[in-house]
């Protein structure tokens, strides 16, 4: 008998602020530990914090982004627990009345095609610091640097029944909040962390005890840590036990799943409301302008693509990443055909970019380089050796093509003598395309393109060609 696995994920997205969520301390990534502290993030008495109002904005745009009721009145609440992490022994966050709830997405999922993943709230909170575990011998270092930084906790439904639904839902959401400015979800950076929470149970029967999996560190060991807990609980269950309500960790080099402690419910931490802070209260008028500044998301975006002509493969790839789809714009406002533009991006762009994380050479050298394609000065596969140079140069692209001498020959007497040498050197072909294999010109082309080393026009070779072969 099958069992049913069921889902959720909660999301810890770092917003895009340069300052913390309560101070005024930078939230650059990499500065030497505990030096981006100040006695509000280290908790120090008497020290009171102040909101930052850009990650309420920030918070506010990616709540709508999500489809959530954002709520005029919310309230900051202190989670209590000790962690050597956490100087004040509590964290900031919200609870019974966070920012925004209600929200849902719609996700591609590999089983069930297209379906639609609720979000149950979206809150405020501020991270804690960081354990490092490498540093010492013996003992565990604290850096406090993070302490403060401004999250926002996205919290989805129980609505995923894999864990490659749940891979899915990721590359959706970091996609949404990406291309809406809230965050540059960085895993590597920290600015995106995972949780998720697995139970399994039979058909038609109460969903099973779940467990957590704490802070996974990409998408793809996201699936691989569920489908881990997934096989860990089926063994329990199959084998009469009884699964515990636990939190894990995952060991992405095993790939196998570890409890660490019994998982915590919410009156554990003894939530009460923060008596340093007020409500926060964001009036209609504020809430307007946050809708108005609303950027065009990606189901938009894909959308506008497509009605240009382009295949759904290209749309999905060029409107994949924010960076990506701002260069395609970019190309497309020189004058370069959506088609034409979309194949450059998949090609050449996308391959340095994937390299290398950065774009060699900008979208006006490419529409130059293109331009030599479309009025015959070089081939598409010349211009395609010409990029690669682009990319190393400052040089013109038709300087280029000239230094290399890819330009295309259009020299009929050049041409001719080409395909005489191909005719010549081939004539039992020249026998087959004459008994009718008429599918040889392309054959024919190709070889005078070789011996050429591709300066022969292609162009200029079909009617030299054409009249050589009907002998």
């Amino acid at each position: 008998m099958t069992w049913e696995t069921v889902i959720g994920l909660e999301v810890h997205v770092q917003l895009g602020t340069r300052t913390k969520m309560f101070c005024g301390c930078r939230t650059s990534f990499g500065e030497e530990p505990n030096t981006v502290v100040c006695p509000v993030c280290l908790g120090l008495p008497g020290a009171l914090p102040v909101v930052n109002e850009e990650a309420v904005r920030l918070a506010t745009i990616g709540s709508m982004a999500l489809g959530c009721a954002v709520h005029p009145v919310s309230v900051f609440a202190r989670k209590n627990y000790f962690y050597p992490d956490l100087p004040k022994g509590y964290q900031i966050s919200q609870f019974d009345r966070p920012l925004a709830t209600g929200g849902e997405i719609e996700i591609e999922s590999p089983e069930r095609g297209t379906i639609k993943v609720s979000i149950t709230r979206l809150h405020l909170e501020e991270d804690a610091g960081k354990s490092l575990h490498d540093r010492l011998d013996g003992a565990t270092a604290i850096d406090l640097n993070r302490a403060g930084t401004p999250l926002a906790e996205i919290v989805g439904g129980a609505d995923l029944r894999s864990p490659a639904e749940a891979r899915a839902y990721l590359v959706t959401l970091r996609q949404l909040l990406v291309h809406a400015g809230v965050s540059e979800c960085s895993m590597e950076k920290g600015s995106l962390r995972v949780d998720a929470n697995l139970s399994i149970n039979r058909p038609g029967e109460p969903w099973g005890t779940k467990t957590e999996i704490k802070n996974i560190n990409s998408f793809a060991n996201v699936e691989r840590a569920l489908e881990a807990e997934r096989e860990r609980q089926r063994g329990i269950l199959e084998s009469g036990g009884k699964v515990e309500q636990v939190t894990l960790a995952f060991n992405a080099a095993t790939g196998e799943v570890k409890p660490l402690r019994s998982k915590e419910d919410a009156h554990d931490y003894r939530y009460f409301p923060d008596p340093d802070l007020p409500p926060l209260v964001l009036s209609e008028e504020w809430l307007a302008a946050r809708r108005a500044e609303m950027p065009e998301l990606p189901a938009a975006r894909r959308a506008r693509y497509a009605a240009l002509g382009l295949p759904e493969q290209d749309v999905r790839v060029v409107s994949q990443e924010l960076e990506v789809a701002s260069y395609f714009e970019e190309l497309m406002a020189t004058g370069v055909e959506p088609k034409t533009a979309a194949n450059w991006v998949m090609g050449e762009v996308l391959a340095g970019f994937n390299q290398s994380g950065t774009f060699a050479v900008p979208p006006r050298r490419v529409a130059q380089l293109d331009a030599l394609v479309k009025d015959g000065t070089v081939s598409l596969q010349a211009a395609k050796r010409i990029y690669a140079t682009l990319a190393e140069s400052d040089d013109e692209p038709a300087a280029v093509a000239g230094r290399l001498g890819l330009v295309q020959v259009r020299d009929t007497g050049a041409l001719e003598g080409w395909v005489d040498e191909v005719i010549a050197a081939h004539p039992d072909e020249v026998a087959r395309f004459r008994g009718g294999e008429a599918k040889l010109m392309g054959f024919f082309v190709g070889q005078v393109m070789k011996r050429s080393a591709g300066k022969a026009d292609p162009k200029g070779i079909q009617p030299i060609l054409s009249a050589r072969l009907k002998g």
